[in-house]
């Protein structure tokens, strides 16, 4: 931590370019922490912060954090949550001001999540032609319903769900009180992968067998 303190205290001086121009704030290196609910994100970010702040350690940085190969998903990650519900009003913005222990200036610095900040489309250089949209998305005062949940809970087509417990991006309470409002559905837990298990082929295959065993016929 004492490493990522002097790295934070270094970028605040406000001089530290990414090599396509931008500013590396604080705050963005603390958006790092978005790896977190990967395997092996915990691994990664520590050879990143071993290599101190080199040409490499930018290059890095930047691929991360620029959403250059997929600015939709910064743009309309609120939204998505809006369903049936007034404004969403920068939500984790105002989280996160709630939580003194999270600011650019405490130490040790904490990292975040999978959160979409207001100031991500002034900072970000493959973010700012979207700055006008997502203000208008987040004071939208009315959103329309994504799911019919009477639907949903009358389902009768077999479904199987991978419910991981740490899961750092879906709480799995949540997850599991989905899973309980959906017909027919099985939710397997397990705490033995992070959010991005499904690319294991364990998974794939112990879900498929799960919908097979509830007469979905994917062996037929």
């Amino acid at each position: 931590m004492e490493t990522v303190a002097a790295l934070a205290d270094r970028l605040a001086e406000g001089d530290v370019l990414l090599p396509d121009g931008d500013t590396l704030t604080v705050r963005r290196l603390q958006f790092l922490g978005l790896d977190f609910g990967m395997k092996p994100g915990y691994e990664r970010m520590h050879w990143l912060i071993e290599e101190g702040l080199t040409t490499g350690f930018l290059h890095q940085v930047l691929a991360r954090t620029s959403f250059g190969d997929n600015p939709l998903y910064a743009a309309m990650h609120e939204s998505i949550y809006g369903s049936g519900q007034g404004p969403t009003a920068w939500a984790a913005e105002r989280e996160r001001a709630a939580h003194p222990a999270f600011a650019e200036t405490a130490r040790p610095l904490l990292f975040t999540g999978e959160m979409i900040y207001p100031w991500m489309f002034e900072e970000v250089r493959e973010l700012r032609p979207f700055r006008g949209a997502v203000e208008v998305m987040a004071a939208r005062e009315e959103w329309p319903a994504l799911y019919d949940l009477d639907r949903l809970a009358a389902n009768e087509v077999p479904v199987a769900a991978a419910v991981y417990f740490d899961d750092m991006y879906v709480d799995s309470g949540l997850q599991l009180e989905t899973a309980a409002r959906i017909g027919n559905a099985e939710a397997w837990v397990t705490n033995e992968y992070e959010h991005d298990g499904l690319g294991d082929d364990r998974v794939f295959a112990r879900l498929t067998k799960l919908v097979d065993e509830r007469g979905g016929g994917l062996r037929g």
